[in-house]
């Protein structure tokens, strides 16, 4: 079983809304609680870029193209980070990737695909 598992991903109109998620089902509590998280896209040839990070103790920062469409979150209990995807546009298209790293270790999700179509 992978470190992360993302999940969410799909196709939608341009202005429609995903709710992207990536559990860590192998950390324990304790562990998840000390992440430091972020969910990353990337879109056929094109790098692999930041959209959100959140750290540990809940510091959050978005990229510029996010521009208050998307909000970030995690749930210790549940050991998950979320991605709320609203107002998207076709360039939102791509794979999402979730990443955790701490002193155990750094971790990459398989990736989630994201269709926005126009």
């Amino acid at each position: 079983q992978p470190q992360l598992v993302e999940s969410g991903g799909g196709s939608v109109q341009a202005g429609g809304s995903l709710r992207l998620s990536c559990r860590a089902p192998r950390m324990i509590t304790s562990v998840f609680s000390v992440q430091n998280m972020g969910w990353y896209r990337q879109a056929p040839g094109k790098q692999r870029e930041m959209v959100a990070t959140i750290t540990d103790s809940g510091v959050i920062e978005y990229a510029e193209f996010v521009d208050g469409r998307f909000i970030i979150s995690r749930d210790g209990r549940k050991k998950t980070m979320y991605l709320e995807m609203n107002r998207l546009k076709a360039e939102d298209s791509g794979v999402y990737y979730c990443n955790t790293f701490s002193a155990y270790g750094n971790y990459w999700g398989q990736g989630t695909q994201v269709t926005v179509s126009s």
